[in-house]
């Protein structure tokens, strides 16, 4: 029995000798795939819940610049760990330090970030990958 939603599969047959190579299976746009045969085998595949975010990387450059000017914002010491993917909060900020760190950003960058762009800034990325696109439209 097999039992498909969504909207396509590949299958192809594999070899029966577990010492041939086997080729991979491809499954996309699908909401749930079973498969069971007459030997008790039975799989089940859902995805998991999750939500996917599409955005530009900022430069390396451009993310170590924020970087530093979120040490220097916190007061966080040179050799602390502070990254792309480093949350404001998880680095002790509160909203009052958020403000400033934008406040840095726009004077270091020569840009202006509306309140709206402000408040979805919540990681180190999310501030460099704003600033690039700042920059690009300024420079347009």
């Amino acid at each position: 029995m097999a039992a498909i939603t969504g909207a396509s599969i590949s299958m192809q047959p594999r070899p029966r000798l577990s010492r041939q190579s086997l080729k991979t299976t491809r499954i996309s746009g699908l909401k749930s795939v079973s498969v069971s045969n007459k030997k008790s085998l039975s799989l089940r595949l859902q995805p998991l819940q999750s939500r996917f975010r599409v955005s530009c990387a900022a430069k390396s450059e451009t993310v170590e610049k924020v970087c530093t000017i979120v040490r220097k914002q916190l007061a966080l010491p040179e050799d602390s760990a502070v990254t792309g993917e480093s949350k404001f909060v998880a680095l002790g900020a509160d909203s009052l330090d958020t403000v400033e760190i934008v406040m840095a950003l726009e004077e270091e960058f020569g840009i202006s970030v509306e309140e709206e762009s402000a408040q979805s800034i919540t990681t180190v990325q999310d501030a460099a990958d704003l600033i690039e696109k700042l920059v690009e439209k300024n420079g347009a």
